[in-house]
């Protein structure tokens, strides 16, 4: 993964990361957006791992994630759709995912199947970084990223532990609340990806919540080393009239929010 974000830095440009939830709109439905999303310029995807309480999550990533736990959605679907996109496309594809179905499944366990998937890494926005031992024990061991969630009201310290412990690169909510499409971009992202900087990581600072347009992907794309879209993508899925029509839609947008993250929105 880090040498995807490299080759885009190299580029002069943003990294444009994807979210879609495993299992929506189906198992196979949400392979083949993966597979679309990529296709249309995404550089990196994250697998959402659906959960019956998304705390960080609006009301568009709860409808699909909704879908996909009444369609029967097991962590074996997650780490099938994690297999076939990354065999599809060689993209890094990470897994985000709340703690608690990690902590029921095993941390060995998970760890061990998402590297035989070819998982690039986790994003765990509700694992305190002071707790995180356990898990970064194993994930390191297998060779995966760990990618903590910072957010506006993170103090410096916090900000430094943070950088610290994780790898990969370092998700920076732009704001405080929950995912979704928004019609600006909060200026405390700027801010916030500074302050990130400032702590001295080498990690890429990847900015996500509310981006959705290719404006405001090209805005972000000015001063983050990636662009992480969801809401969006999903809203997309689930405003097309049949599946295929929502993995054509994804495409496109990716394809859009591609120019954006390059300047040529």
């Amino acid at each position: 993964m880090g040498d995807t974000l490299a080759a885009a830095k190299s580029e002069g440009r943003s990294a444009l990361i994807a979210y879609l939830p495993a299992g929506f709109p189906t198992v196979d439905g949400g392979i083949e957006a993966i597979k679309a999303v990529i296709d249309g310029g995404a550089d990196v995807v994250e697998v959402g791992l659906p959960h019956s309480d998304p705390v960080l999550d609006g009301p568009v990533i709860q409808t699909a994630d909704d879908i996909a736990l009444r369609g029967g959605v097991k962590i074996a679907d997650v780490m099938r759709t994690v297999r076939e996109a990354h065999a599809a496309t060689g993209k890094p594809i990470l897994v985000m995912t709340y703690w608690n179905p990690i902590d029921r499944y095993g941390v060995e366990r998970f760890t061990a199947e998402l590297a035989e998937a070819g998982g690039a890494g986790c994003i765990l926005p509700d694992l305190p970084v002071q707790e995180s031992a356990l898990w970064r024990e194993h994930a390191e061991k297998h060779g995966l990223a760990t990618v903590f969630v910072v957010a506006p009201s993170s103090k410096d310290q916090r900000l430094a532990q943070i950088t610290a412990a994780g790898s990969g690169f370092v998700y920076a909510a732009s704001l405080m609340g929950v995912t979704g499409t928004r019609t600006s971009v909060s200026n405390q992202a700027q801010d916030l990806v500074e302050r990130t900087r400032a702590t001295g990581t080498d990690l890429p600072v990847c900015v996500g919540l509310g981006v959705s347009n290719p404006a405001q992907a090209a805005e972000v794309a000015r001063f983050a080393d990636g662009v992480i879209v969801g809401s969006a993508f999903v809203k997309a899925m689930l405003d097309a009239p049949d599946e295929a029509a929502g993995v054509e839609a994804v495409r496109v947008l990716a394809g859009d929010l591609a120019k954006g993250v390059r300047g040529q929105a």
